[in-house]
């Protein structure tokens, strides 16, 4: 099967990383007699440098011929780089939030799975480490804060910001479907999370919610409040099977769930549409401290592009075929400096890219 990606490879730490998950992906199309084909575009900082703005027609246009786009992280140091002296929509993240509304990118998923073998990496207590957890927590990625109007004016005198919260009933229940979808080739447990006893949005969240469970009465589900869920993160992430929420919530208990993974360099994303088109990209930032220096973990990116396998391409035993590829080298000791731990053996992100393809 011949299949065309975009790639993206970013900022900071994300050409290292893609180039590894482009060369798993090549491996794996030699193992399964497939053919992948490229298509490299700018989005993010580099963009920016090269063109001016962080994302251009052209480059949305490319990633639509594609049949999906495999990208790596965008952005810089907030502190010190040139391009947070820019306008907000002339920014690097700009670009990614342009890029997911042009294509129609609503569902996030992002895994978080504690490997066996990680358990020492993983900063909670050791008996709940032990528990292991496997979660799929599904962003709504088109809708909410990010993308509502927002303004920064002069009130009576005092400088003012609005950013406006703003979900109707369809943004809501075709994320909720895509949940309760999913639920039901897992453990079949969705919990729904939102601030309902304070935001008109969550309580509409939550009405939509209970709506589409009624068409799937083997999945049990639950409403949970985000602090609550923040907290039952770290005390009991093993009870959580498909969390659904919103924009912002769930970009930040993404970022949490990451981390109890051992690191967020070991969590994958996907973002789709209706279709089978998605775009696949690792959950950490592009980590501009170490880039260049060949030591970002590309286990995320490399289980990103076996998402991108097994959601747009249907390539299941491919897919399959990288995610065990992954978990054989964890087991054989093999680690980089972010989830290092006594008696493993350190590798660069080069040579970890290599050691999975290996075992493809």
């Amino acid at each position: 099967m011949n299949k065309k990606i975009a790639v993206i490879k970013g900022d900071g730490i994300g050409p290292e990383v893609v180039t590894e998950a482009m060369k798993v992906l090549d491996k794996t199309a030699e193992k399964f007699g497939h053919s992948f084909e490229y298509d490299q575009l700018l989005m993010g900082g580099c963009s920016i440098d090269a063109n001016g703005v962080p994302l251009t027609d052209e480059t949305i246009e490319k990633a639509k011929a594609a049949d999906a786009v495999l990208m790596g992280s965008i952005g810089g140091n907030t502190a010190t780089s040139p391009w947070y002296k820019l306008p907000a929509d002339k920014r690097p993240e700009a670009g990614l939030l342009k890029l997911r509304k042009s294509l129609n990118l609503f569902a996030n998923l992002r895994p978080a799975l504690l490997y066996g073998e990680l358990k020492d990496a993983c900063p909670l207590k050791a008996e709940i480490a032990e528990r292991g957890f496997d979660m799929m927590i599904m962003r709504e990625l088109t809708g909410g804060l990010y993308f509502g109007a927002r303004k920064t004016e002069e009130v009576d005198g005092i400088v003012t910001a609005t950013d406006t919260l703003t979900y109707n009933e369809n943004e809501i229940r075709r994320i909720a479907v895509r949940a309760f979808d999913i639920a039901m080739k897992r453990r079949k447990k969705v919990t729904s999370v939102d601030k309902a006893n304070v935001l008109d949005s969550s309580r509409l969240w939550r009405k939509i919610v209970e709506e589409v469970a009624k068409d799937y009465p083997e999945v049990s589900y639950e409403h949970m409040l985000v602090d609550n869920c923040a907290m039952q993160l770290v005390k009991d992430p093993a009870q959580f099977d498909v969390v659904l929420t919103e924009n912002m919530f769930g970009d930040i208990l993404s970022d949490e769930a990451s981390m109890i993974t051992g690191s967020i360099g070991m969590l994958a994303s996907a973002s789709l549409n209706d279709t089978k088109f998605g775009l696949y990209e690792p959950s950490g930032g592009s980590a501009p401290d170490i880039a260049g220096q060949n030591k970002a973990n590309p286990i995320a990116t490399i289980l990103s592009a076996a998402m991108l396998l097994r959601y747009s391409f249907d390539m299941d035993k491919e897919a399959d075929a990288v995610e065990a590829a992954v978990a054989k080298v964890l087991k054989d000791g093999y680690r980089t400096g972010d989830i290092m731990s006594e008696g493993m053996k350190l590798v660069s992100c080069s040579e970890m890219g290599d050691v999975i393809a290996a075992n493809i």
